[in-house]
Parts: structure tokens; sequence; C-alpha cells
């Protein structure tokens, strides 16, 4: 450091005396200018223009002297804050590394203190355990014991449960045996009374059959002989294009056929469904009587009370299946095109008759066997 401070000032009086005697010879030569004679005008403008020139380039070079001592001086500044910086961290690197050592001391000692304690914490586990062991042996020893005990006990409370459910059994075994001699007497009886039920109600419906029948046949020779001899022949059905299985016709558009569709398909449901719920409960009344859970008795009377029911289910089952048909018949009819139309007459039916009863193929004249029916 002290060269360079010693090398900086030789520098600076070196400048100085350049410059002193750069002003000297300057002072020399205007002197001897003024001592001279005058020249032209021409020359001594040439003159002045040199001196000028000369002037700027002296300035110029002083200027850029100036500038590489300041630069030199802010490279040996900067060095030294380089340099500083580096001792620094040279400072901080070592006592960062004695923090370390003695953080890696501390450590050490603490896990030698803990591996003691943890030492003895395990003797003293140790000898807690076996205390406990030496405990449960001796409550398991106990509770072996106890056990003994409880499976003798329950061996012999076993064997008194196996004696009282024999004789339970044997009980029920005479009680179910005396229940089933009671429900053959009572079905032999019970099939005793409704064959002669059967009997007594087969001779009322061939007697009522006789007499529908005899009815029938007034009600037929009436009507045939109010009946015209010849049928008219029945009009033709202008029918339209079918749409989604409808075929339109004149007198019934496709919107109110759709409805209809509808309608009896809706109607076609419930009577399945009334029909299926009508049979269950007629074979309800049969699995039920076959129990013996109906008393026949002259007190009772159920017996007769659960036939009827049952024929009556079975009727109306029946009668449902028989319009289920008929519908099946009118949904046919509206996807041919023959729905709305007198079976016997060809005739329009009116479409109130048809929305109260869907499936209706003759009109109501010929229904009473008024007039238009043949």
């Amino acid at each position: 450091m002290g060269s360079k401070k010693a090398g900086k000032k030789k520098k600076k009086s070196v400048s100085k005396k350049k410059s002193v005697s750069k002003k000297k010879n300057v002072s020399k030569k205007s002197r001897s200018k003024k001592l001279k004679p005058k020249k032209s005008s021409s020359k001594a403008k040439t003159a002045l223009k040199k001196k000028l020139e000369l002037k700027k380039k002296l300035e110029l070079k002083k200027k850029l002297d100036l500038k590489k001592k300041l630069e030199l001086k802010k490279k040996l500044e900067l060095k030294k804050k380089l340099e500083l910086k580096k001792k620094l961290e040279l400072k901080k690197k070592l006592e960062l590394k004695k923090k370390l050592e003695l953080k890696k001391k501390l450590e050490l000692k603490k896990k030698l203190e803990l591996k003691k304690k943890l030492d003895l914490k395990k003797k003293l586990d140790l000898k807690k355990k076996l205390e406990i062991k030496a405990r449960l042996d001796q409550i398991k020893a106990v509770k072996r014991q106890r056990e003994i005990e409880k499976r003798a006990a329950a061996v012999a409370k076993a064997r008194a449960l196996k004696e009282k459910k024999k004789e339970s059994i044997r009980i029920a075994k005479e009680r179910a045996k005396q229940k089933a001699q009671q429900i053959a007497e009572r079905l032999a009886l019970r099939a005793a009374k409704e064959k002669e039920k059967q009997l007594a109600k087969q001779a009322r419906e061939a007697e009522k059959a006789a007499k529908l029948a005899a009815r029938e046949a007034e009600r037929l020779a009436e009507i045939e002989s109010h009946r015209k001899p010849v049928a008219p022949p029945k009009p033709p059905i202008i029918k339209g294009v079918m749409q989604d299985g409808i075929t339109p016709t004149k007198e019934f558009n496709i919107e109110f056929l759709t409805s209809q569709r509808e309608m009896l398909r809706n109607e076609r449901r419930n009577l399945l469904g009334q029909a299926d719920r009508l049979e269950s409960e007629a074979n309800a009344i049969v699995e039920n009587s076959e129990m013996g859970d109906v008393q026949f008795d002259d007190e009772g009377g159920e017996g007769d009370t659960m036939v009827v029911e049952r024929e009556r289910d079975l009727t109306l089952s029946a009668s449902a299946r028989q319009t289920v048909e008929e519908i099946d018949d009118a949904l046919k009819r509206i996807e041919t095109g023959d729905y709305g139309y007198s079976s016997r007459s060809g005739l329009p039916i009116p479409r109130e008759r048809l929305k109260a009863l869907p499936w209706t193929t003759e009109l109501v004249q010929e229904r009473a066997g008024g007039i238009g029916s043949y």
C-alpha cells in the first residue's frame, strides 16, 4: 500500500514539473515573438491557429491523465473493498465453523444423556413388566380355576335343560297329534257339508239355467219376429293413412283415436290387476280353509261365507278377463281402421258412447234390440 502511495506522489510531482516547464517555454516563445518583428497577417493567423490546437491537445491530454488517475483510484478502492469483504467472509466462516462444532458437541452430550436416561427407563420398564407378568400369571390361575368351576356348572345345567327339552318335545308331539286328529275331523265334516252345498247349488244353478234358457228363447223369438228379413248392406268405411299404429277414418280423426287407445290401455291394465288380485284372494281363501283356520259348526257358518266369497271373486275375475279380450279386439280395430263402427249395421257409434264404453261394438238401439238391430 505504501509503495502505491509513493508512486502516486511521484507521478503528481512529475506532472507538475512538466506543466511548469511547458508554461516557461510558452512564456519564452511569447517574449521572443514580441521582440521579433511582425510578419504578415496570414502567417500570424496560422501561428495563432497552431497555438490554439496545441493548447487544446494539452488540455485534452490533461483531462485524459486526470481520468486515468481517477479510474486507477477507483480500482484501488474497489480492490480494497473486495479484500475487506473477503476478510469479513472468512471471519464469518470461521465463526460459523466454531458454532457448528460447539453445537455438535452439545448435541453429542445431549444424546449421551438421553441414552443414559433411556437405558435407565428400559431397566425400570423391564422390572415393571416382570412384576405385571407375575401378577397376570396369578390372576390367570385364579380365572382358570373359576372357568373350570363354571364349566362344571354349565354341563350340569345343560343336562337339566336337555331333559326338560325332551319332555317339552314329547308333550308338543302329543298335542300336535291331538290337533291333527281334530283338524281331520273338521275337514271331514266340512267336506261333507260342502258336498251337500255343492249339490244344492248345482240344483239351483240348473233351475236358474233352465229359466234363463226359456227367457232367452222367448227373447230371441220376439227379436226374430220383429227383425227385418234382410239386413241392408253395411256402408263403406273411408279410411286414412296409418300413423303410429292408428288408422284414422272419416268420422274419427287421429286425435280422438289416440285418446281412445290410451283410455283402453289404462282400462286393460286396471282390469288385469283386478283379475290377478281377485284370483289371489280366492286362492288365499282355499289355502286358509285347508289349514283348518275356519271353524265349521252350527254356530259359525263361516264355511258357507268363504265359499260364496271365493265363487264371487272367481266370477268377477273371469268377467274382468273377458272385458280385457274385448279391449284387445278394440285395440286391433283402432289399428285396422274399423274402430267406432257397429259390427251389425256398420254405422258409426256416437263418440259419447265410445267415451263411456270404449270397447263397445254396438249402437244403443242395437243393444236394446230396437231400431237398426238385425
